[in-house]
């Protein structure tokens, strides 16, 4: 593996943060199932209603599902607890699951702050190769997204654009976004040609499937069969329904917690009917919030709701996708990086299995590689922080202490010669006292994550694929543009 990253390199939250009792869980279950079985969810999809039908759920209303509660058990323990993702040469990259944490990138920013001149500008297709080669780089990023929306490829295929970049420039796992069953079918052949064949792909999965529907209790058409797609093929796939309090759901959290599980639940047991044993991506229940004087969208917000969405989805053993490393700034700044830093800190301890969106400012319109560079460090720093300490005869070091005494020093012992490369140094965070700061050019944070993103986009080179792979995957893209452009 040419990228710089380690397999497994998952922040493990060692103790248990818990914001709900298990009574208080049960209830919101019990209130998902009532939704369920009462209220009734609408799915767009022909194929969804015939296969809900079959397990024994009632459809009125042309697409009103009631689902019953034993389909919903049968689902919880068919879905597998543990899904292993991998790189495209075939290295274990993620092992999903329990309290693991990995962090990436997100899609679909319209705009990029240009790294070159600092200017806010609309997304080019480079800039989604731009992001993808940073990626590459940086060690703790474990997954890449596209990052950015180019405006200058057509838009009925910029989906394909995205992806042929991503495949071509990054050797780590992609989760990638569609707007229809077509993109998705393209997008899964590229993988293919990528990983050597359609067997290879699905033995060892590299890519992940993302899925937004329009809301909790309203699943639409091409979410549905991108889903359906998926679990045929047996390849992951995250399944987020739309929610914003006091909009999409109740305003309050348990109300809008209880619905939006509903709505994942529901996913998740379509995904089983499918195919049953198909690993399915779940996410924090009530993941949308808005601003309702600004009607704005908030991706960093602390309510209540975060942690104890967090405990509900744990309930279910399954793998979770979340959000953090972003900021509602407009621009690199302190309220970006506290904000970035505070929402990767909450989702480890959380134990957010899944995290993306590393990167945005501006409610999710604008991209920063500055901001992804600096949220590398930070995502050290917290793996650091949640490191198990080791208590050993060595690490004691009671015969040391007892050599050295209250009057010595422990600076010249060979026990911390051995022990000292151990610290964590920083490479961004800067601990020169003001003097050596001054010397050194008297840089900003955001200048020293400028100047190495600059460095990395220099000298950082993935491993090329052959021609007739690369040339494969753009034919696939040739495709969809003639297809799509009537030609």
């Amino acid at each position: 593996m040419t990228s710089n990253s380690k397999p497994y390199a998952s922040l493990a939250r060692p103790l248990v943060f818990r914001s709900l009792t298990e009574d208080e869980i049960s209830l919101l279950h019990e209130a998902s199932l009532e939704i369920m079985v009462c209220t009734g969810i609408r799915f767009y999809e022909q194929e969804a209603l015939d296969l809900f039908k079959k397990a024994g759920a009632s459809i009125s209303d042309g697409n009103l599902v009631r689902v019953p509660h034993h389909v919903v058990e049968w689902a919880m323990r068919t879905a597998p607890k543990n899904v292993t993702i991998y790189t495209r040469d075939g290295l274990r990259m993620m092992a999903l699951g329990g309290y693991r944490s990995y962090f990436g990138v997100g899609s679909d920013c319209m705009y990029i702050y240009d790294v070159h001149n600092g200017e806010r500008r609309r997304a080019v297709l480079e800039d989604v190769r731009c992001g993808a080669r940073l990626v590459d780089a940086l060690p703790n990023i474990s997954f890449v997204m596209s990052m950015f929306m180019p405006h200058d490829v057509p838009v009925e295929t910029y989906e394909r654009h995205q992806m042929a970049v991503m495949l071509l420039e990054t050797r780590k796992p992609i989760v990638f976004v569609g707007t229809d069953l077509s993109s998705t079918v393209d997008t899964i052949e590229m993988a293919a040609i990528v990983a050597g064949g359609l067997d290879t792909l699905l033995s060892k999965p590299s890519v992940i499937n993302y899925v937004n529907v329009t809301g909790p209790l309203q699943h639409n058409k091409e979410g549905v069969q991108r889903l359906l797609y998926a679990a045929e093929r047996n390849l992951p796939t995250i399944y987020l329904p739309g929610a914003k309090r006091g909009i999409d759901t109740p305003i309050t959290a348990a109300g809008a917690m209880a619905m939006g599980n509903a709505g994942q639940l529901a996913g998740l047991v379509l995904s089983q009917l499918k195919r049953e044993g198909s690993p399915f991506i779940r996410g924090n229940p009530a993941w949308g919030e808005l601003d309702l004087s600004l009607m704005t969208s908030l991706y960093v917000s602390p309510g209540p709701i975060r942690p104890a969405g967090w405990d509900l989805a744990h309930h279910y053993g399954l793998p979770i996708f979340g959000t953090a490393g972003c900021s509602d700034a407009k621009v690199f700044d302190a309220q970006a990086a506290g904000e970035a830093s505070l929402s990767i800190l909450s989702h480890a301890i959380s134990g957010a299995n899944l995290v993306h969106d590393i990167g945005y400012l501006d409610c999710a319109m604008t991209g920063s590689l500055e901001l992804v560079a600096f949220c590398d460090e930070i995502i050290e720093w917290v793996r650091r922080y949640l490191l198990k300490v080791e208590i050993s005869e060595e690490t004691l070091a009671l015969d040391l202490i007892d050599e050295i005494g209250p009057d010595g020093s422990f600076l010249e012992s060979e026990h911390t010669l051995r022990h000292v490369r151990e610290e964590w140094r920083p490479k961004l965070i800067d601990r020169r006292s003001y003097q050596r700061w001054f010397e050194r050019g008297a840089t900003t944070l955001q200048e020293r994550a400028n100047q190495k993103v600059l460095q990395i986009l220099e000298t950082h080179h993935p491993e090329p694929f052959p021609e007739d792979v690369v040339a494969a995957v753009q034919a696939v893209v040739r495709r969809a543009d003639q297809r799509l452009s009537g030609r």
